[in-house]
């Protein structure tokens, strides 16, 4: 015969309560806990897992490149970088303001490591993020852009309370490509944040927008109005080791 209490449990999806429910009322009758002590810890318990999973769906949907936290970045190996700058990030105070965050440095500094760490900490604040490389915003653009679905996705670029723009200014793009970016970055201005990765300057960023110093200017507005640049200068961690052999 079915037992009343897990068949009701199970109907209104209280999983972590179904799986523990046992345990708990077993512990509480040792205890001799009062009955509000044990409902108020059976509901504690369920919040926590719902909370987990929830962090979990936030994590799957943003896409990251990696699974990093700021505990994990090596501060002794850059030349040069902001450390109270960047741990002032992870407050997510320009989240809550809107701004934006750029990272510039050459390859292999940990501008992605940073940005993918702040992902994770705004997932499991409760932003919705999405976290994506420059081409692949402009690849998947450029396939929707005479498509009926064209707005749909640049709103799922545009909607996330946090965007990664991952390595932009690696490769270059088309004239096209520089004005769906724009597109992107001028529908986020002040409804959201994004977080910027970058090996260029902002004094050379007309290179990246298909050498158009007009429409270079116009992004740099946008983006730089609310704003946290950081540098980072040395030289690229991936030839740590064979730098340190040598």
């Amino acid at each position: 015969m079915n037992d009343p209490l897990k068949e009701g449990l199970r109907q209104l999806g209280l999983t972590w309560l179904l799986d523990n429910c046992d345990q708990e009322i077993a512990g509480a009758a040792r205890k001799n806990l009062p009955h509000r002590e044990l409902l108020a810890r059976l509901v504690h318990g369920e919040c926590e897992a719902r909370q987990a999973r929830a962090v979990q769906r936030r994590l799957r949907a943003a896409r990251m490149p990696m699974t990093r936290t700021i505990d994990s970045f090596d501060w002794n190996w850059p030349e040069n970088v902001n450390r109270d700058q960047v741990l002032h990030l992870f407050t997510l105070g320009f989240l809550r303001e809107k701004a934006n965050v750029v990272l510039i440095g050459n390859v292999g500094l940990g501008k992605t490591h940073i940005a993918a760490a702040l992902a994770a900490r705004a997932c499991e604040h409760g932003h919705a993020v999405l976290c994506a490389q420059a081409v692949d915003i402009v690849n998947d653009l450029a396939e929707a852009r005479d498509k009926p679905g064209f707005a749909r996705a640049v709103q799922r670029y545009a909607k996330p309370a946090l965007l990664v723009v991952d390595e932009l200014g690696y490769l270059p793009v088309d004239r096209v490509g520089a004005e769906l970016l724009f597109q992107v970055l001028g529908a986020r201005y002040e409804r959201g944040s994004t977080v910027i990765t970058t090996n260029r300057p902002y004094k050379e960023w007309a290179t990246t927008f298909a050498n158009d110093a007009t429409l270079a200017s116009a992004v740099l507005d946008r983006v730089l109005h609310h704003c946290e640049t950081i540098v980072i200068t040395g030289r690229s961690y991936r030839m740590k080791d064979r730098i340190e052999r040598q």
